[in-house]
């Protein structure tokens, strides 16, 4: 299916269903609101599916999206660019955290090559759709192409599609990368406006130095690429339709637009449509979470979002979709600061904060039997009447 077909098939929230949710809640025989933000899960679950009770969001199925960055070569992970390569091998043989976890909860685990900067021989659980070998450096200029953009979004509807059709009733997002952080960190920027300072982390561990040097690469990321941290916003971007497929964020003759001043807004970046945002300065694995995302909303079908990649993964998907979000749980608050606002910036409420910040899905798949539990309060828990229980006097 093409991003534009999904796009199109993207519905928001039912207000009726959601209605319904909350006003049975209230018949449950419990204290209103005593099971806090499990109440408000099972409500969304039922506006997005559109019916009351909303289907058991099971069996789950876990997508890794695995890319190589050029920004490595800035020197802002301390880890090697080879050992993403690596990790997918591990995944592929059980042996990360990841499959622990998915193995904890009956999670399936796919792994989607979609930009590892080396060849992965094939194996069962891994799917090739590798669109280049690594993205460019976007420190030094757009890292994709708004066709490459366009092809990782479509991998990732495509996985999405892929999933349901095979069964699954949740999808949750993973990813890995090394050096994903710092382009998690230039989307964030470019989609809410925070500064780079405030939202770019130490990723998988990095100095006071390093850190320094990565919150100046992430603002030189933004300036050259004519992106102040502007915020892009839902409602004023330009929809996908409006960019055209071979399109590159800016030619080389285009030129530059001057740095803005802190705090100052350019014009520029304030309309420049979501997929040209996404190609500048995402991954290829952040746009394919992107389009996991709109996938499954297109389907009806919730899905989990792990930690700081996929926050701005969604933030892509939203200013693409703003309804793709009513179909999202955010699975748990990383320690990246930068997914605090991610998750601010879309109205998402995290499951769980455990100071992770590992990716690869664990925090979404940790979140997921919560999940389950406030759907599973909607089909098995009584009511006062059919308990032939008293209510509380008002």
């Amino acid at each position: 299916m093409t991003l534009q077909d999904t796009l199109a098939r993207i519905g928001a929230a039912v207000p009726s269903a959601m209605a319904e949710a909350r006003a049975h809640q209230g018949r449950l025989t419990k204290p209103p609101g005593s099971l806090g933000a499990l109440e408000e899960v099972a409500v969304r679950l039922a506006g997005a599916a559109g019916v009351h009770p909303p289907p058991m969001p099971e069996p789950a199925a876990l997508a890794i999206f695995a890319g190589d960055h050029g920004v490595h070569a800035q020197g802002v992970s301390p880890w090697p660019q080879e050992v993403t390569l690596q990790m997918v091998a591990n995944f592929l043989a059980g042996g990360a955290v990841a499959n622990a976890f998915a193995a904890q909860v009956g999670a399936s685990v796919t792994v989607v090559d979609v930009g590892v900067a080396g060849d992965l021989p094939a194996a069962e659980g891994l799917l090739s759709r590798k669109i280049a070998y690594g993205t460019a450096d976007l420190s030094q200029g757009p890292a994709m192409t708004v066709a490459q953009a366009v092809a990782a979004l479509e991998v990732g509807i495509e996985v999405a599609s892929s999933l349901i059709a095979s069964g699954a009733r949740c999808l949750i997002t993973g990813d890995m990368g090394i050096a994903n952080t710092t382009a998690s960190a230039a989307l964030i920027c470019a989609f809410t406006g925070r500064d780079a300072a405030e939202v770019t982390g130490r990723g998988t561990g990095i100095d006071d130095a390093t850190h320094a040097h990565k919150v100046a690469i992430v603002r030189r990321s933004l300036e050259t690429n004519g992106l102040s941290a502007a915020g892009l916003s839902a409602d004023s971007s330009v929809p996908a339709a409006g960019v055209a497929a071979d399109a590159a964020p800016f030619s080389p003759e285009e030129p530059r637009p001057a740095p803005a001043e802190s705090g100052q807004v350019t014009q520029r970046s304030a309309t420049r449509a979501p997929l040209e945002v996404l190609a500048a300065l995402g991954g290829f694995e952040h746009a394919a979470i992107a389009g996991f995302i709109l996938g499954a909303a297109a389907a009806r079908v919730p899905v989990i979002l792990d930690g700081v990649i996929a926050g701005s993964a969604a933030l892509a998907a939203a200013a693409l979709a703003p309804a793709a979000i009513d179909h999202c749980v955010a699975g748990h608050r990383s320690a990246e600061p930068g997914h605090a606002a991610a998750l601010d910036h879309l109205g998402l409420r995290p499951l769980v904060d455990l100071e992770l910040r590992l990716g690869e899905g664990t925090g979404g798949l940790l979140a997921h039997p919560l999940v389950c539990a406030a759907v599973r309060v909607m089909h098995d828990v009584a009511t006062f009447d059919s308990a032939g229980v008293t209510e509380k006097q008002s």
